[in-house]
């Protein structure tokens, strides 16, 4: 069904056009309230969300040495020998502050695999509890105890399933017992 509108001295297009602009203004209106939300779709359909926390690691309260490599450099707050195999479950926080407020848990091993002890490749499960999502991410990759690096997400649990995409985990303090790196996160869901 067609419906056409006719007013007295108006022309049937300038009432079409009328028309299209109101469409036009209330599509916009609508769009505005899906930019203020923190997850968006790009141009290849994939639904993302980008955030940041921060994860506080404490050796011999939030994680442990359970072997002792063989060679290399000596334990320190940044460095394990070579071979040496770390059990962690970190607290990670919405603000660089260890008091701050909890929003995730990472869980996981990693195994010292340079010399310098400087480099290990890790495997972490982090557990996630944030405001409307909640669920698990698995990440497995190459950490750099004193520069960024980029570990790719292998999986995901309850809102996370299928979820792609990687974490960028960067020092922020290391002098202490307490170290602080800064996780942040780019997870995308396929269309």
């Amino acid at each position: 069904m067609t419906l056409v509108f006719h007013a007295p001295g108006a022309p049937a297009i300038a009432m079409a056009q009328l028309l299209q602009l109101c469409l036009l203004a209330a599509s916009l209106f609508a769009l505005s309230f899906k930019a203020t939300s923190s997850s968006s779709r790009d141009s290849h359909g994939l639904e993302s969300l980008h955030f940041a926390l921060y994860q506080h690691e404490t050796i011999n309260k939030t994680g442990y040495i359970i072997v002792n490599g063989p060679a290399g450099a000596a334990v320190g707050q940044t460095t394990t020998p070579f071979g040496t195999v770390f059990a962690f479950q970190d607290p990670m926080t919405v603000a660089a502050n260890i008091s701050s407020k909890v929003v995730a848990i990472a869980e996981g091993t990693s195994i010292t695999s340079s010399f310098d002890g400087l480099r290990s490749i890790s495997i972490a499960k982090i557990t996630l509890g944030l405001k409307n999502l909640k669920g698990s991410i698995s990440i497995v990759g190459g950490t750099h105890n004193i520069k960024p690096a980029d570990h790719p997400v292998v999986g995901g649990t309850g809102d996370f399933m299928f979820v792609q995409g990687y974490v960028t985990s960067s020092p922020v303090d290391l002098k202490g017992l307490t170290v602080t790196y800064k996780i942040v996160f780019h997870l995308y869901w396929p269309p």
